[in-house]
């Protein structure tokens, strides 16, 4: 599958190359802006991914000027809610707000290789696949191991309170499935979940989003609107990456929690909200404290109860049970014939060393369901590589060094510019030259 990423970022585009270079399915082709890509992109092209604030051309104009000629996908740093809108009604399948994790990028990919697929296949009765709704899926656990049985007894006895929550543990083990779990059996079930992802709202927004605003206050406020907070009143709020949350904020989250009440962007008047707070974070929040930037007095009141929800690896008696309630998932969604793990697939599994934990064996599982050939699922289909750190290290340091030339052609020699674009001092920069023995 032959793959165009257009960004203007070079450490986003970089970064992706990176992710993908192992990948044989995937063959990667970056350009820094719509226009060079506009001279290349031909039929052997399947899809684009694409940013839409870019300087020479709008990502939007460029994925008219396509015109649907090829599936395509949208990431971006900093995009209104009308951009996305507008993406998606010039029929982008997927939109991602950076950050992301490459892996959900790479899910992605693989849903718009068998789509392609498919329609190739299926040109005369292209409405002959049955998609089931995602909505009925159960969110209920796999908890055969000691150490997950233990969580969710601590999870059930809060659910019953509401104290605040924080929910602890490594990127992808399952905090918002529990932060869930606990507002299904909490008293506030019947009211509203809202999950709010801080990490992925940018900090100007952020203030907005949660708090509401008044009309007027500021340019683009013609109308007033609610806040998130209040659009959640009588439910929960979770409250995800919560480490990411700018300390300026922060004061007005501790009212928030102490005092039930809430003061809109624009306003003096306060508003009494109902509201129990549920967070997670994968960051240390007690060293953020330390280093000045989260509030202690919040970080207290957060963890009234603390949950550590431990690794995938610590838990390996669920690795295959996930495995098989994910396949049978994604067979009925996409209407497949039955298919099955093979023993040797089954020991790969188990033997993985499943760093992004339960999010990455869920996106392993269905890119092979998908992938996949005949009855059986292979060894092979899982793409599963031990992770070695010196060859990993290899190609790091062959890409940071393309990746300095580049910007320093870029820069026409200006190491300070250079140094600057690339994120780092100026004696950095110079190491780097010199570790590298480049010359230029």
């Amino acid at each position: 599958m032959k793959v165009a990423i257009v960004e203007d970022d070079i450490n986003m585009r970089k970064s992706l190359e990176l992710f993908f270079s192992d990948n044989e399915d995937i063959q990667i082709v970056s350009f820094k802006n719509p226009k060079d890509a506009l001279k290349v992109l031909d039929d052997s092209f399947n899809l684009v991914i694409t940013d839409i604030n870019m300087p020479q051309m709008d990502g939007l104009e460029f994925l008219r000027t396509l015109n649907g000629r090829y599936e395509a996908i949208v990431i971006t740093g900093n995009a209104t809610l009308n951009k996305a809108i507008d993406s998606i009604r010039l029929g982008v399948k997927d939109f991602f707000q950076k950050p992301f994790e490459p892996e959900l990028l790479l899910e992605a990919i693989y849903r718009s290789k068998k789509l392609i697929e498919f329609q190739k296949n299926h040109q005369e009765s292209p409405n002959t696949i049955q998609i089931k709704d995602k909505s009925k899926q159960t969110t209920d656990f796999i908890a055969t191991s000691e150490a997950l049985q233990g969580v969710i007894k601590v999870a059930q006895k809060v659910s019953l309170t509401d104290a605040s929550v924080l929910l602890l543990g490594q990127s992808g083990v399952g905090k918002e499935v529990f932060a869930k779990f606990i507002h299904k059996n909490s008293p506030r079930k019947q009211a509203p979940f809202i999950a709010i992802n801080m990490a992925a709202i940018p900090d100007h927004l952020l203030e907005s989003e949660l708090f509401g605003y008044e009309k007027g206050a500021f340019t683009d406020a013609s109308t007033s609107k609610a806040g998130l907070f209040e659009c959640a009143n009588g439910g929960s709020v979770f409250l995800d990456e919560i480490g990411e949350m700018p300390l300026v904020l922060q004061s007005k989250l501790l009212r928030a929690i102490q005092e039930k009440e809430i003061t809109r962007l624009g306003s003096a008047k306060n508003i009494k909200i109902d509201v129990r707070f549920i967070s997670a974070t994968n960051a240390n929040l007690e060293q953020k404290v330390q280093d000045g930037d989260f509030r202690e007095d919040l970080f207290f009141r957060l963890q009234t109860v603390p949950i550590h929800i431990p690794p995938l690896k610590d838990r390996k008696e669920e690795i295959l049970p996930l495995a098989e309630w994910k396949l049978k998932n994604v067979l009925e969604q996409y209407n497949f014939p039955k298919k099955t793990f093979s023993p040797g697939a089954k020991n790969k599994m188990l033997e993985y060393e499943w760093y992004g934990n339960i999010r990455e064996l869920l996106s392993v599982v269905e890119r092979a369901t998908i992938l996949s050939e005949g009855k059986f699922i292979e060894e092979e289909d899982l793409f599963l590589e031990s992770r070695n750190p010196k060859k990993n290290s290899s190609k790091i340091a062959t890409l940071e060094i393309d990746l300095i030339k580049e910007v320093y052609k870029d820069c026409q020699g200006d190491l300070v510019k250079s140094a600057e674009i690339l994120g780092m001092n100026l004696d950095m920069l110079k190491h780097k030259i010199a570790k590298y023995g480049l010359n230029f």
